[in-house]
């Protein structure tokens, strides 16, 4: 099988990963990759926004198999484009994934399916916006309605940031706040059968004990032993078959990855919002624990043949991944530092803990790989249990040196411990 990954962040790697061990896979492309990518896929630029010349490079590939990573292609059509081709493409049309890219759609679509969520407004004025701040109070949740790469999302006490940040959107959904813990749950869907896959938590604040700003998200663990047994069932049963029976009644079928950020509150499972797409840094971990070859489920997912597949296997053991990020991220991150130490890990702590690049690239006259982004590596590592792969993931970390740049200390610390 031919496979096409799009996208060239750590998820893409991640993917591309796992795609590279499924012995299916005969052919492995990224679009346009990164520097990680490159030791398991062969690269090609493209504009990932421009449908038409992906599916060209998909075509011209003679693809098998086509996976749209980031939303911001899924929602301009890209996966549309390539389904227009006669390709088989994972990802959602563009009016599905809309799911993901309006907030206030994604709580139409709820309501109308009868799935638990925070009570909320749509506001658009800023007379609309004082009501709804004023009928919730602190702590303030305030949501860009559109795409924002993670970051449009403003939790605070301070009346005055809240309204600051809903004025600079267009339009934006101002909610209750959720108390509890919160939850990743990916599945994956052919639009009408829906196959979860094992949960996880990320921890988006930028520094330890969940301090200063939010970010796309700064580590990650799977499982997590203090959810309830059950839970996987009862999202599947109230939260993601609902949203996909609704997404079809109304004529907009989804086919992909249906993310689900959930919050454990004391009223139960409250829904935060949809993805249309792998959650990063999620996936580093949720993948480092299937054993299920990767490409044939994607694939029977995209050709509506997904209640044929047997049941998914996992691995008993644990995964955690910690994101490197560059100086200043999330503000204006620094870009060009080199990074030391990645063949290190490759030599001394591999296969158990591995390095997936996200922001980088290789210059090309030095040769060296330098960072690209903001969050510019994550680390993850597999152990038998949470402790031992925590372990693993910071040892490897402590090998890399990239000036300027930051880390967590404290992810799946409290998990571990019990």
């Amino acid at each position: 099988m031919k496979v096409l990954v799009i996208g060239g962040g750590a998820r893409e790697h991640a993917l591309c990963r796992s795609l590279s061990l499924d012995p299916d896979v005969t052919e492995l492309h990224c679009a346009p990759g990164n520097a990680g990518i490159a030791e398991v896929a062969r690269l090609h630029p493209v504009d990932i926004l421009d449908g038409a010349a992906v599916a060209d490079l998909a075509a011209g590939l003679a693809a098998d198999l086509v996976v749209v990573g980031p939303e911001a292609p899924l929602v301009a059509g890209v996966a549309d484009a390539v389904r227009d081709r006669g390709i088989p493409v994972f990802g959602p049309s563009a009016e599905a994934a809309v799911l993901e890219g309006s907030k206030a759609f994604a709580k139409d679509v709820m309501a109308a399916a009868g799935v638990p969520t925070a009570r909320s407004y749509v506001c658009a004025t800023p007379e609309e916006i004082d009501e709804a701040l004023d009928a919730f109070g602190a702590p303030y949740v305030v949501k860009d309605d559109g795409l924002a790469a993670g970051k449009g999302v403003v939790v605070t006490g301070d009346v005055d940031a809240a309204r600051a940040h809903a004025l600079g959107c267009d339009q934006v959904v101002i909610e209750e706040f959720l108390d509890g813990p919160e939850v990743s749950l990916f599945a994956i869907t052919d639009g009408e059968t829906v196959v979860p896959l094992q949960p996880a938590q990320d921890f988006k604040r930028a520094h330890d004990a969940d301090e200063g700003p939010n970010t796309g998200g700064m580590g990650a663990y799977s499982p997590l032993p203090w959810a309830d047994p059950r839970l996987v069932e009862e999202v599947l049963e109230t939260v993601l078959q609902p949203t996909v029976d609704e997404l079809r009644r109304r004529g907009t079928p989804f086919s992909g990855l249906l993310y689900a950020g959930l919050a454990i509150t004391s009223r139960g499972v409250r829904v935060i919002e949809f993805n249309a797409r792998f959650g990063d840094p999620e996936t580093q971990v949720v993948l480092a624990r299937l054993k299920t070859p990767l490409a044939g489920v994607l694939l029977a997912a995209a050709t509506g043949d997904l209640a044929a597949q047997p049941p998914l296997r996992w691995s008993d053991g644990a995964a955690v991944t910690v994101v490197v990020a560059s100086h200043n991220y999330p503000d204006t991150p620094r870009t060009g530092d080199p990074i030391s130490g990645l063949d290190e890990v490759a030599e001394a702590d591999a296969p158990t803990a591995y390095v997936l690049h996200a922001g980088t690239r290789r210059d090309p006259d030095s040769g060296q790989v330098v960072s690209a982004g903001g969050r510019v590596l994550s680390v993850t590592a597999t152990g038998p249990d949470l402790s031992t792969a925590r372990d693993r993931a910071y040892r490897a970390v402590s090998r890399i040196s990239l000036p300027g740049s930051h880390h967590r200390t404290d992810i799946a610390a409290k998990a571990a411990s019990g």
